[in-house]
C-alpha cells in the first residue's frame, strides 16, 4: 500500500510514516522542510501547504508522480492560540488556510484518481478541538470543526465509489506541535498521547477489511493535564 502523508517530517506524520514502513507499506511524505528528518528512507516532497496560490500546481505534479497511490493521511497543521482580537487578519487567514483549506485542496487533487480506481482512503487528522470549542482556541477549533464536517460530507459522497473516509481526533499529543506555544500536555504517561499511539490507529484504519470503514475515532490521555511553560 502506498500512502501519502502530509506533515511527514515530525510528530504524528513522522510516526505514521515509520509505522507504515514497519508494516511493509510505502509512505510518501510531504512537509515544508525535511531538514529535521534527514534519515527519511522514502520518497519526500518539500511543499509548503500554506502556499495556497502555488498549491494546485504542486498537487498536479504530485498526482502525476504517484498514479498508484492508495491512501492519503492529511495531517499537516499548526496551532496558534489567543483571544480573537489578538490575531491580525493575515494570521486569521493563515490559520484557516493551513488547518482546513490545504486539506481540502489535497483531497480535491487525488479524489478523482481514487474514484476512477474504485478504491482509496482518506484519513483526516482532526482534534479534540473539533468536538468542543475551547477558550483562546477559536480559530483552531473553527478549522478543526470545518475539517470534521468536511470529512463527514465526503463520507456520504464517496461511499458508492469505494473510497473510504476516516477522521481521527487526538487529544493532547506530546510532540513538536507545542514547541512554539506557552503550554503543553502533562509530563506523566497518563497525561498525554504519543505520536506512535495515533500512528497505530491510523494504520489500523488503513488496513481494515475492505468494505469496513472506521468513520471517526477519538483518542485522549487518561488524565487531561495542561502545563503552562515558565
Amino acid at each position: 500500500m502506498q500512502v501519502l502523508v502530509t506533515g511527514a517530517s515530525s510528530g504524528i506524520g513522522r510516526a505514521t510514516c515509520q509505522a507504515l514502513r514497519a508494516a511493509g507499506h510505502t509512505p510518501v511524505g510531504i512537509a515544508r522542510d525535511f531538514g529535521k528528518y534527514p534519515e527519511a528512507d522514502f520518497a519526500t516532497h518539500a511543499i509548503d501547504l500554506a502556499d495556497l496560490d502555488g498549491l494546485p500546481s504542486y498537487l498536479q505534479k504530485l498526482v502525476a508522480a504517484h498514479p498508484d497511490l492508495d491512501a492519503l493521511v492529511l495531517n499537516a497543521g499548526a496551532g496558534r492560540f489567543g483571544e480573537l482580537e489578538q490575531f491580525s487578519y493575515t494570521q486569521i487567514r493563515a490559520q484557516i488556510d493551513l488547518n482546513f483549506t490545504s486539506h481540502a485542496y489535497v483531497a480535491r487533487a487525488f479524489l478523482p484518481q481514487f474514484k476512477r480506481a474504485g478504491r482509496g482512503h482518506l484519513v483526516f487528522l482532526g482534534s479534540e478541538a473539533a468536538l468542543r470549542g475551547g477558550q483562546k482556541g477559536g480559530l483552531y477549533c473553527a478549522a478543526k470543526f470545518a475539517l470534521r464536517g468536511f470529512a463527514q460530507a465526503l463520507r456520504e459522497e464517496t461511499a458508492r465509489s469505494g473510497v473510504r473516509i476516516t477522521l481521527v481526533n487526538p487529544g493532547m499529543v506530546q510532540s513538536p506541535f507545542f514547541a512554539a506555544l506557552d503550554f503543553q500536555p502533562g509530563a506523566d504517561a497518563d497525561q498525554h498521547i504519543l505520536p506512535d499511539d495515533v500512528a497505530a490507529v491510523i494504520v489500523q484504519a488503513l488496513t481494515a477489511r475492505a468494505g469496513t470503514v472506521i468513520d471517526e475515532i477519538n483518542l485522549s490521555p487518561q488524565k487531561k493535564v495542561i502545563d503552562k511553560k515558565k
